[in-house]
């Protein structure tokens, strides 16, 4: 089976931070602009979910299935740390956004680079309770 994923924009940040926890970086989502109708009911101070791609990563190998993290320097197993080696280099933010502006969504909370592909976003729905659609 093969899947393929084109990007719905990229991300336009200055720096990054290690963690997302520890984030205030503010920056862009630059979306398509075929996709400008997707975001009519994205809101200033909503957190939202960003699905995008380790364009930057390495390639990724069976060694790699336990990784070393530098916060805790204890060997885990890739699927329980947020390391971007990844067998699927697919990352995932919680941002809060700043604001929207045609195509461009402003928000703080970076921890991606700058060119970084976007897959998908999502309302962040913290409890279930409270989804739309």
């Amino acid at each position: 089976m093969s899947i393929e994923l084109e990007p719905i924009g990229f991300v336009e940040a200055e720096e990054v931070p290690r963690n997302w926890r520890r984030s205030e970086l503010e920056g862009a989502l630059v979306i398509d602009e075929r996709y400008l109708e997707g975001l009519a009911d994205v809101k200033r101070g909503q957190r939202i979910v960003v699905i995008f791609n380790f364009h930057r990563s390495p390639e990724f190998s069976t060694e790699l299935l336990r990784q070393r993290p530098p916060h805790t320097g204890k060997e885990t197993g890739i699927f329980s740390i947020c390391s971007p080696v990844r067998p699927n280099p697919i990352g995932m933010s919680i941002l809060e956004v700043l604001g929207v502006e045609g195509a461009t969504v402003r928000v703080k909370g970076l921890d991606m680079l700058d060119g970084t592909p976007i897959l998908d976003i999502k309302p962040y729905i913290a409890d279930g309770r409270d989804r739309a659609g």
